[in-house]
Parts: C-alpha cells; structure tokens; sequence
C-alpha cells in the first residue's frame, strides 16, 4: 500500500485536472481522489462528497488532503473529524500550494513515502 492523495477545489475543474496531472506524476497505482464543486454545480465545497472521497480512497498508509483556499479546508477538516478516530489520525491535509503540492505528493507516495514524508514533500514547494 502506498499513501493516497485526496484533491479538493472549490472548482471540480481545477480538482479533476489536478488530479490527473498527479496520477501522470505518479502512474495508475496510486489512489489519487478529488472533488470539487458544490452540490448545486456551482463553485465551492461539500463535507459529504469529501468524506466519500475519503472513504474511497483510504489505506492503512493513510491520506495526504491538498485544498484550494479557506473552505475546502474546513470542509476537509470537518469530514476528517467524522471519521472514526483510528483513521483520523492517519489522515493530514498539506499546506501547500495546491497544483504543486499534489504533484510533489504523488511523486513522493508513488515512491513509497510515507504520510509524514509526503505531507513534508508537499509542504516543501512553500519552503522554496
């Protein structure tokens, strides 16, 4: 198993293209999730379609989260606090550049990194 890469935009545009580039990044195998959007189509977040994506895409290595700005954020870390506390603790949203850092994530998790590893891989881009 290999950590998995959860994207979330406010826009599903920006979330399915940035996770395509990471899964090029990273090949097939990794479990790279996204969602973005709201329930109406329009832009912003849903706790709900986080949390699926979460529920889909978990592994015992646990889940990178990479957002877009302020609510997808807090959606995230609302859907990480419904999780059941053994998974919780092995999920970590990055602050890092979105595009960037799940390019950096992926790379990272494909190599075999693990959650603490690919959440510094990704939260590097910010460092320089």
């Amino acid at each position: 198993m290999t950590v998995a890469i959860l994207i979330v935009s406010h826009s599903v545009d920006v979330a399915r293209g940035t996770a395509e580039m990471a899964r090029r990044t990273a090949g097939p195998d990794l479990a790279i999730g996204w969602t973005g959007g709201n329930p109406a189509g329009g832009l912003g977040t849903s706790m709900g379609a986080i949390a699926e994506q979460l529920d889909a895409i978990w592994g015992p290595d646990g889940v990178a989260i990479l957002v877009d700005v302020g609510g997808a954020e807090t959606n995230s870390e609302m859907a990480v606090e419904e999780m059941a506390p053994d998974k919780a603790k092995r999920v970590r949203i990055c602050q890092a550049p979105l595009v960037e850092g799940a390019i950096m994530a992926a790379a990272e998790a494909a190599s075999g990194g693990t959650l603490d590893q690919v959440v510094s891989a990704a939260e590097e881009v910010m460092r320089g």
